[in-house]
């Protein structure tokens, strides 16, 4: 098998290599990018709709969720979670605002490529398109780091609503990740069929973006994700709004079994291959895992720049020569 190729352009073409259908290259940084751990629109031709507060059923489900929001310090209903942006800086992930950069361009491009497939299965799979599930075959690919960016990249889009989803659920990170307390979650709303899962969505201060925490630790977790509820949950938080794109961060699909649970669920899997670490055997093996969903796609992570050697996204930022 050839090696990945290196390119520093704005996709990489590695499914060239692998075999695979389309790829596209998000590297973590513009040189040399550190790894980052894994604890570490379709519808264009659409009108816009309005994204206002999810409902909630009645004062009796405030009042439900009120001591576990409290316990957690968690934003009740109706209120706003600050998004650390500091946190987002320090740890190299996009930070909404800042100058556009090579990372920020590599996003544009996957966000681009996923929208345009939900445009193109929305048919068959309706809602469940604009689901999509971000694995890696093993820890410390950078799976994590990438379904942030994403979520981040997709809620600067134009009336789009993006619903961030912790489903790493044995090892739940994106709400730390954020700066943002943890609370009733995923777990909690499929345990607990009187929880309407709205309730525990969370809306941040970042225009577009809301997070869905992973929710309380069960022994059951895998079997409650292959539920049918799963399904359902799911599909009714796609179908509140036909512009909103459900991004789920799961476990590494070789190292924990909800991963491949989940993507019976999902429209769309995108498989983050950190470069020069992933194997082809295990790559291979994470997407005969994946087979329940339809649609994959890798994501080439890690990338390392030649110091002088022209990458997609290094136009941002260069003086004018005139």
């Amino acid at each position: 098998m050839r090696p990945i190729r290196k390119r520093g352009s704005l996709l990489e073409r590695a499914a060239e290599s692998f075999d695979f259908g389309s790829v596209f290259a998000a590297p973590e940084g513009s040189r040399a990018a550190p790894i980052a751990d894994d604890r570490a629109s379709p519808l264009a031709d659409m009108m816009p709709i309005p994204v206002g507060p999810l409902p909630i059923d009645g004062a009796r489900d405030i009042e439900r969720l009120r001591p576990a929001v409290a316990a957690a310090g968690l934003a009740g209903p109706g209120e706003i979670a600050r998004v650390d942006r500091d946190r987002l800086a320090a740890m190299g992930l996009l930070v909404p605002g800042a100058p556009v950069g090579p990372l920020a361009e590599e996003f544009r491009l996957v966000k681009r490529q996923l929208l345009t497939t939900a445009r193109t299965i929305s048919g068959a799979l309706g809602d469940r398109s604009r689901v999509v599930l971000v694995c890696s075959a093993n820890p410390n690919d950078g799976k994590t780091f990438c379904a942030i960016n994403l979520a981040l990249s997709l809620a600067a889009e134009r009336d789009t609503d993006v619903i961030l989803v912790d489903g790493d659920v044995s090892k739940p990170d994106i709400m730390s990740r954020l700066g943002v307390a943890d609370g009733a979650g995923l777990l909690d709303a499929l345990t607990n069929p009187d929880l309407p899962i709205e309730n525990c969505v969370v809306s941040t201060d970042i225009a577009g973006l809301r997070l869905l925490p992973a929710g309380t630790r069960s022994n059951h977790d895998t079997e409650l994700l292959a539920s049918d509820r799963t399904a359902a949950l799911l599909n009714a938080l796609a179908g509140v709004n036909p512009r909103r794109i459900i991004i789920i961060d799961s476990p590494p699909i070789l190292a924990a079994s909800p991963a491949a649970a989940l993507a019976h669920h999902a429209g769309q899997a995108l498989l983050v291959v950190r470069a020069d670490h992933t194997c082809d055997s295990d790559l291979r093996d994470a997407v005969n895992l994946l087979d329940g969903c339809a649609h994959v796609q890798l994501v080439l992570n890690a990338v390392t720049f030649a110091a002088r050697r022209r990458h997609f996204g290094s136009y941002y930022g260069q003086e004018s020569l005139a």
